[in-house]
This record gives C-alpha cells, structure tokens and sequence, in this order.
C-alpha cells in the first residue's frame, strides 16, 4: 500500500492546531504540521507531533479487559464485557435507582463532538443526577459567573487578540497552555502582535512563567486575585475611569459594586496581594486610557479559594472599563452550530438547577463537584453512588485527595473505564473498554467554536481505522444504554424518535446544526453555505470571518431585561466571605500553586518516549531565597507537607517563583499500566489538596488547588539517595 498524505488537526488542547499525518498501510508514522492550515500555518507544539507515539504505543488497550480475582486484567470479548456490565447496571439501578450510577468525564472527552453529548444524554436518559466532569478542577466557576452575569453559564468572553492595544492576563500561561477558553494557534506570534503595533501584554502570576517572562510581570501573592481586582476596581471609581455610557447601556448594580470595591483601596491590600498600591493604581490608568483593552483569566484564577468571584470581577472591569463587545476588548465568539442557544433552548446550560448530595453544592452545566466523588461514594443514604463510569478521566490524580478516592472505589459495585489506557484509576476497574484516539474517528471542534480568536471551523475524517477492536465513545455509551432500555439523549423529543426507530448519529446531528446555523447551506437554500459534505471539500479548514463581530451581548444575554447583572446576590455573600478570609498558617507558611509543562498535558501524556527525553523529571519549583533559609539545593528531595497529606519530590532553585511560593506541575504520581510513565512517576500534587466540602469553592464546587499552605522540609539528596 502506497504511503498516503492525509490532513487533520490536532485534539490534544484548545489551540486545535492543523496536522498532517503520514500513513503507511493503515498505521500512522509521522505528524507533522500542517502548513497550509489558514490560522496555524504551519505549527504545532511538541505533544501534537508526539501523539504518533500515542497511536502506536504498545501499552495501549486495544481489546476489551476484564478483572481477574488476582487484581490483573484478561482480554474479554466486546459482547461478554457488554453482557455483563449490562447486567450489573440493571441490578443497580433496580435496587438503589438511577442516581446510583454515575458518570465522570475527563478533560479529552471535550475535544470530541460526540463523547461530551453522549454521556451527558446517557445520565439524562437514565434519570441520574450523578454527573462529574474534570471541569470541577479547572473551569467551572468561569461558567458559574457567567450565568450569574449573563444569565448563560455558555457565555464566555475572549480576548480579541487581533484588535487589542492592551492585554491583562490574570493567572494565564498561554505559551505553554496554548490558550484556554480561548483557540489562538501561534499563540506567541499572537501576542507579540499585541506589541509590535505599540500595544502591552501584562502577566499578573504569583510565578514568572514562560509567557510572563516573555511580556511585562507583575508578580503577585498566590489567592491574592480576588483582592487585587477589586483593588483596580477601586481605583477606577476612586478617579473616575468608569465608562458611564457603557454602563447605562449594558448593565445594572455598578453601585453595588462601587460600594463593594470601598473597601478594598490599594493601600490596604497591599500586604495581602504583595502588588505596590501605586503599581496598582499605575495599572488600573493604563488600563482604562488603553485604545482597546481586554482583561482574561485562567486556570491560575480559577483554582484559588474565590474563582468564582475572581472570573466575576475579571469581566466586571471589562465593563466598566468600556471594553466589553467592543473591538479589540473581551468579545463574545460566534459558533456555526449555535452551541450557546441549543443548549440554552434544550435545559442543558444550566447553573443551580440541581445541588450536591454531600454539600449541597449546585451543577455547573449539569456536573457536580468532582472533589465529592469519595464521599458520594462511601455516604450511605438515598443516592449513594454504586456504580462508575469513567470516560478518558484519571480522577485518581486529578481530584483532590487521591487516597480516599482509590480507597471508596473498592466499595463500588462496578466501576468501569473507557481509555487508551489502563490508568491509576483504571487499575480499579471492573472493565476496560479500548476507545479511538482523535485520529481514528470524524470530528469537527463544536465545543470550541465560540472560543476562537479567528472564527473557523474544519472537519476532519478519520486518518486510520480503529486499532485492535477499539471503539468511539459514543458507540459505546450506545451500546451500554440498550440493556437499560434508554436512549442516550438529553432532549426528549429525540429519546421518543428513537424509541420509533429513528436514530441520529453525531455525525447527522452536526450536519443537521450546521446547516440549519448562521453560516449552513439552510439545505440549498443558501449555496455557499456550510454542510459537513462541504468541508469535507475543504480539508485544512475555512475562516469564516476576519474577526469576532461585536455588539451582540444585548442580543445573548438570557436575563430578561436583556441586562448585565452586577449585583447577584451570590457575589455579595462571596464579598461577605472574603472579608472574613484569613490566610496567615504558622504550621504551614508556604503557599503552592500548580503549573503547566509544554510537554505534559494532564496526566496522559507521560508515556510517549518523545515528550519525556532530555533526562526530564517531576520536581519543585522553589525561591533562591526560601531555599537558602531551608538549607536545601537544586536536586534535593524534600517533603511537601499540607494538612490533607504528604508528598517527596525533588527541588529546582529557580528565580520564577516569589519568596513563599512554591510551584509543581500537576498530572503526576504514576502508577497505572504504562511502563515508560511509571518508570517516571513522579508525585501527584492533589494528594496536598483536599477533598471537604468546607475546602471547595462554594459557588461552583471548585477544587482548592492553587495557594495551598504547605510546609517544605529536607530528606534528602537525590544523589546520595542513589548511593544508599
């Protein structure tokens, strides 16, 4: 079989880059960039170029397993696997009802149209309310402020990157991350655009990342966010920078607001955010005089104890500084497929609907708080959770306090996990069933449409058949539903066509929303239009508009007077309780954050051999300053201790980080079935955090992950440990 050029694009992050993938009889043997994809033109990050490796890695499940009694796995048939896991779900469900069964969906299952859709249908259809995804410890409280502001939690602003003078970046490493809720290929290019047309990028982040060394840096105390941003807002009232006409035209409560922000002038959160008063101030009038300016946070803001309120106050300054849904300020993306109404139109995109059993914490577009899993588990009572499904997620090392979680998962009836591999939460499965990687199915980005600098859209084939006897999710999730006499849908009308026989597939149903959107072909009607047949013509993808139209917000916002809200009551209680805030912990003085490596991505990316070269390890970002007071040096393996567990890990001595902040890449702490990642194991950073409801984030359930007080003591060497 001849060698064969093939385009695709990537689906390991939100940058979504173009790929071109050679194969060579029916197995993929190189990746590479793909150089005449319209937004990345030509580049990929290293993990792009590396899921080759992904592919073909002999560590792959490729055949259905089951658990032996001895706690190894054997190769099952798909139809004795479904027999049996049917089986237990039935009589699940039948003794303790639908809410027994739950489902958790990892970070990849965003990055395809059909797996997010089918799951969360699986859990509707069936009448559960057990629904978790990953977005509990990284992006649900930006979506909790959004339905508060918007009344949509699918109402997310971007950067406009094209047209901005003056970018604030608030706990954001883009040139590692490649963006977040937000799709920038060529993310550097991007921003040093921002500068070479006279404009500034600014970097607030307790550490000095990649991207912050790269810009301007202000460096601040780790959970100081909240503080700082209403620090500026105070500034901004206190010499009136507020844009009026903006506000009378797309809001209500700034005098809430302003009265909140009394109370926090510069000068008195000086002590608390570690940011000068008069850097603040110097901040806030740049900021407000700026030609177009747009402030965006992320996962850093996210992960603190007032994520919720930090995303609030972040598109409140975007406001009442003029610059919100105006060009180069935070905009609002358009999506061919309309993800935002549909959602909004079929009861998805909700906030609040239904609340936590343990905590009483509300859903965020349906999930619950992952951090709960354990309890939910191992709590007796109406809805105690006795089945698990795992979909490409490693709650093992991503929830907070991995330890109650492996101990709560012996106590489940049946646990069962789709993945490329047999993970540290996979190890405890009942089953393992072989899912497609990105490059084996159809796929079109939906669920990042409305987050795209550019407007763009591509579809693309799949490169490769199936490996082995490996499925799409969705066929899966099908083919587990039909034991349990459900359609895996969240839309009524289309479980009652399917009871008639008359089934959508993703693929149908994308064409379906493409063609009936703003951009579809309205089935002829409109001849250059968009249809899925239509991309299919156009492989490296099509720019549907130069840049993000503005001046939509009155038309999106679901409140009934078409009104930004400023003054949600839920703000206020959140305002109550970081005035009671105490962060001074003599046992614990030191504060930790996470970080992001360029060639990790979560927790799934350590075993390809390509991304672990260069003699790469697991290690502690420490001070000059905290390392010399501790009597520690570059390569010596301390013990992290918090008051929810402990941890060893080597150090690096690094100028990145400020006095009294420590930082550690997340997604480590390996010990699953992939040799090279176990082999590298690394610590997992979550055993620190912890898991009571009293610790998480009470507007949106979010995991306490960065400013963790932690204390950091000697071991030893590494190289002496080598010669014991």
């Amino acid at each position: 079989m001849p060698t064969e050029q093939r385009v695709t694009f990537c689906r390991i992050c939100e940058a979504l880059c173009g790929l071109t993938a050679t194969v060579e009889n029916g197995r993929v043997v190189a990746l590479r960039p793909d150089p005449e994809h319209p937004v990345s033109r030509g580049y990929a990050c290293p993990k792009g170029i590396a899921m080759t490796e992904v592919q073909n890695d002999p560590d792959r499940v490729l055949h259905p397993l089951r658990r032996r009694a001895d706690g190894g796995f054997e190769r099952v048939s798909w139809p004795a696997a479904l027999e049996d896991i049917g089986r237990r779900l039935r009589s699940v469900r039948d003794r303790y009802g639908p809410p027994a069964i739950a489902w958790y969906m990892g970070n990849p299952a965003a990055f395809g149209y059909a797996h997010a859709v089918w799951s969360r249908g699986f859990m509707d259809a069936l009448g559960s309310p057990s629904y978790y995804t990953a977005g509990s410890q990284d992006v649900n409280n930006r979506f909790a402020a959004s339905a508060l502001l918007y009344g949509s939690p699918l109402l997310v602003p971007i950067p406009d990157l094209a047209r901005t003078r003056f970018l604030l970046m608030v706990g954001a490493n883009p040139l590692v991350s490649q963006g977040s809720l937000l799709t920038a290929p060529r993310i550097r290019d991007v921003l040093r655009g921002i500068v070479r047309r006279g404009g500034r990028v600014v970097v607030i982040d307790p550490r000095c990342s990649e991207t912050a060394r790269a810009f301007e840096h202000i460096s601040i105390n780790p959970g100081g966010d909240a503080w700082l941003l209403l620090s500026l807002l105070h500034a901004l009232f206190d010499e009136g920078l507020e844009d009026r006409e903006a506000l009378d035209r797309l809001a209500r409560g700034a005098g809430f607001l302003r009265e909140a922000a009394s109370r926090f002038p510069p000068e008195a959160t000086e002590a608390r955010t570690g940011v000068p008063a008069a850097a603040v101030r110097g901040l806030m009038r740049d900021l407000a005089a700026a030609n177009g300016a747009a402030v965006y946070g992320r996962t850093g803001s996210c992960l603190g104890r007032f994520g919720t309120l930090v995303a609030f106050l972040l598109d409140a300054l975007n406001l009442l500084t003029g610059n919100l849904d105006r060009p180069g300020g935070a905009v609002f993306g358009h999506s061919s497929l309309m993800i935002e109404e549909v959602a909004n139109r079929s009861g998805r995109a909700t906030y609040a609907r239904r609340r936590s059993r343990i905590g009483g914490f509300p859903d965020v577009l349906g999930s619950l708080p992952a951090s709960l899993l354990a309890q939910e588990i191992t709590t007796p009572g109406k809805g105690q959770i006795r089945a698990l499904i795992i979909g490409a997620g490693n709650p093992v090392l991503s929830v907070p306090n991995g330890i109650a979680l492996e101990r709560a998962l012996a106590e489940l009836e049946l646990l069962v996990s789709l993945d490329l591999y047999v993970n540290e939460t996979g190890q405890h499965a009942d089953y393992v069933l072989p899912t497609t990687t990105f490059l084996e199915r159809s796929d079109l980005p939906a669920a990042f449409l409305s987050f795209m600098a550019t407007p763009f859209i591509q579809y693309s084939e799949p490169v490769v058949p199936p490996a082995g006897e490996a499925r799409e999710e969705w066929r899966i999730i099908e083919d587990l539903a039909r034991p349990l006499g459900i359609i895996p849908s969240s839309a009524r009308a289309v479980r009652w066509l399917g009871k008639l026989g008359l089934r959508f597939s993703p693929e149908a149903s994308v064409n379906l929303l493409l063609r009936v959107g703003p951009d579809g072909d309205l089935f002829g009607l409109r001849r250059s239009g968009l249809s899925t047949a239509r991309l299919r013509r156009l492989p490296h993808g099509v720019v549907l508009k130069e840049q993000v139209p503005t001046g939509v917000l009155s038309k999106r916002v679901r409140h009934r007077d078409r009104l930004v809200r400023l003054d949600p009551p839920e703000i206020a209680a959140d305002l109550n309780r970081l005035d009671a805030a105490d962060d001074h912990d003599r046992v614990y003085p030191l504060r930790l954050i996470g970080m992001r490596e360029l060639r990790s991505h979560n927790s799934w990316m350590h075993n390809a051999a390509a991304l672990m070269r260069g003699g790469r390890r697991h290690a502690l970002r420490v001070s000059v300053e905290d390392a010399r007071s501790l009597g520690i040096q570059a390569g010596d393996v301390v013990r992290v201790s918090s008051r929810t567990g402990m941890i060893e890990v080597p150090i690096e001595v690094t100028d990145e980080v400020r006095q009294g902040t420590v930082a550690l890449p997340h997604g480590w702490g390996h010990r699953g079935g992939w040799r090279l990642a176990s082999r590298n194991p690394g610590a997992n950073i979550n055993l620190l955090t912890s898991n009571d409801p009293d610790d998480l984030e009470p507007l949106a359930g979010m995991a306490f992950l960065n400013g963790v007080p932690v204390r950091v003591e000697p071991v030893t060497s590494l190289t002496r440990s080598r010669t014991v």
